[in-house]
């Protein structure tokens, strides 16, 4: 075991030496994801925030690695100083080739530390929109919609102008429009709207639902309904207004209220139809 199989600059390197050091690797490394483990099942216990859980994941692993490396290299009898040029040469290289990789690594941190993004959040970027299921140190993973993952750079979600639909909090203001035929009581038509927006256990007391007379429109009365409801993303939205949409539908046909559609009056001039009978 004290074997020496090379000497290099006064340091020996022995076969025990080079046995001892991946054991000692492989060992932390297990250890390491025990105590991972546990530490993520009690944070977890206690109701701790997804993003820290798992910031304190990543750097739990990042401080495990660079004991590791440190611990590998004295056990190996390696000085720091030996890997000095080969530092600088990476240095130069990563500095010309490895931009973007290095870019979108601290930008997956700083997503982390500062959580302008966190997971769970609803996010619109451009016409994609999703929800943020994991963040990496590399890039973002996104549930879109329609169930299509994508990983899109940390960089891109720094860089550019994401719209964070539940950044501060859940509440989102949402819009029914409804056109009734002229002629209509508008005044039981407020009051329809409203006592149906209110009995809508999705939506909020506070801000109070609010009705709007919008427009003399060309085939109906329009009125706005203007509500807050408390939704992850586009799909609750989507579906408190379909809701809201059948029981109005309900409403109107209850009260004798017609929903308007389009309508165009033809009219003929019969003396033109006579002058061409006469030419002919």
């Amino acid at each position: 075991m004290n074997i020496v199989l090379l000497n290099l600059g006064g340091q020996q390197l022995t076969v025990g030496q080079l046995l001892t050091a991946p054991v000692v690797v492989i060992i932390g490394f297990l250890v390491a994801r025990w105590c991972e483990k546990i530490l993520t099942r009690r944070l977890a216990a206690s109701q701790t925030n997804p993003d820290l859980v798992h910031f304190t994941r990543r750097a739990f692993y990042v401080l495990v690695i660079v004991l590791l490396v440190f611990t590998a290299l004295d056990l190996l009898n390696v000085p720091l100083g030996a890997f000095a040029f080969v530092s600088g040469a990476i240095a130069i290289g990563v500095g010309f080739g490895a931009q973007n990789i290095i870019n979108n690594f601290i930008s997956g941190w700083i997503l982390m530390w500062e959580r302008p993004i966190r997971i769970g959040d609803f996010l619109e970027i451009g016409e994609t929109k999703g929800t943020v299921e994991a963040i990496n140190t590399r890039s973002t993973r996104i549930k879109r919609v329609d169930g299509v993952h994508l990983l899109v750079p940390n960089s891109q979600l720094l860089e550019n102008t994401v719209v964070n639909w539940t950044l501060v909090d859940r509440r989102m203001r949402a819009l029914v429009r409804v056109g009734v035929a002229y002629g209509s009581p508008v005044q039981t038509v407020r009051r329809l709207l409203e006592e149906t927006v209110r009995s809508d256990p999705d939506v909020m007391e506070n801000p109070e639902p609010l009705v709007i007379f919008e427009d003399f429109g060309d085939s109906a009365l329009v009125f706005d309904v203007y509500f807050w409801i408390d939704a992850s993303g586009e799909r609750d939205l989507r579906q408190v207004r379909s809701n809201l949409r059948f029981a109005i539908t309900e409403q109107f046909d209850s009260n004798g209220i017609v929903i308007a559609f389009p309508q165009r009056d033809v009219h003929i001039d019969g003396a033109i139809e006579v002058v061409r009978r006469t030419e002919s």
